[in-house]
């Protein structure tokens, strides 16, 4: 049966994240499922390159399927497009190789955090940025984001207390990027932890205000321990940005 590479683009505002749940029809998978099975006369289950959290944006997000059909992916991706809300995008769809599987073949993903810092209103993008106006200090928070880098086990920065499975994770990058009055998290990395980006942010603006020293990281790793870490910054902000193969 032919595999499938699907890249979609989502406003997750209205959504309760990526996965497909029982008790709601409101997830991306749902949407994207039910509208592939009645496209292609069968059911249709996805596979995505990891789960985005209820009211996390993605501009990029993989997933795979497979299925036996006679159109061709231009005629697929045509219908589907013509098939989705306004506020999920299919980009892309090829034929994948057999063995291709958008999580377990997903070799490093980058996700940004946009954060308007100041006092004006944001008005057209209060959806999509976290609203902190006062001053925060980059070099501070750099600092703090050089020692999150690397393999670690990163217990603290997981908001998942039964987490069953290994919590180490690789973080390659954290860069903070301003362009004039928004300022930009930009974390790449073998994988996240339920959470992970929402708390690592919520920590980098506290150490920028000020309220903790950059010093404290690797006692935070050290202590694998949630209330160690910063808050959880708000999901509006987030946006899976690439998923690299």
């Amino acid at each position: 049966m032919p595999n499938y590479r699907l890249t979609l683009c989502y406003d997750g505002t209205r959504y309760n994240g990526w996965q497909r749940q029982g008790n709601t029809s409101d997830t991306i998978q749902e949407k994207v499922e039910a509208a592939l099975s009645a496209i292609l006369a069968q059911p249709v289950e996805l596979a995505g390159s990891g789960r985005t959290d209820a009211g996390v944006h993605a501009r990029a997000q993989v997933a795979s399927f497979r299925a036996k059909t006679k159109l061709t992916p231009e005629e697929i991706l045509s219908a589907l497009r013509g098939a989705l809300p306004g506020d999920i995008g299919a980009i892309s769809l090829t034929e994948a190789a057999p063995r291709f599987h958008a999580r377990l073949n997903c070799r490093r993903k980058t996700y940004v955090y946009r954060i308007w810092n100041s006092d004006a209103p944001d008005v057209f993008q209060r959806r999509y940025r976290l609203r902190e106006p006062r001053p925060l200090d980059e070099a501070a928070m750099r600092a703090a984001a050089a020692v999150l880098c690397g393999e670690h086990d990163f217990t603290s920065f997981c908001a998942n207390r039964r987490l069953k499975k290994s919590a180490v994770r690789r973080v390659d990058a954290i860069e903070i990027l301003r362009d004039g009055d928004e300022l930009r998290l930009v974390f790449t990395g073998n994988g996240f932890l339920y959470h992970m980006v929402r708390i690592l942010t919520g920590t980098l603006l506290e150490v920028g205000l000020h309220e903790r020293a950059p010093e404290e990281m690797a006692d935070i790793l050290e202590a694998k321990d949630r209330s160690r870490a910063g808050k959880t910054a708000p999901a509006k902000g987030l946006i899976l940005h690439s998923v690299e193969y």
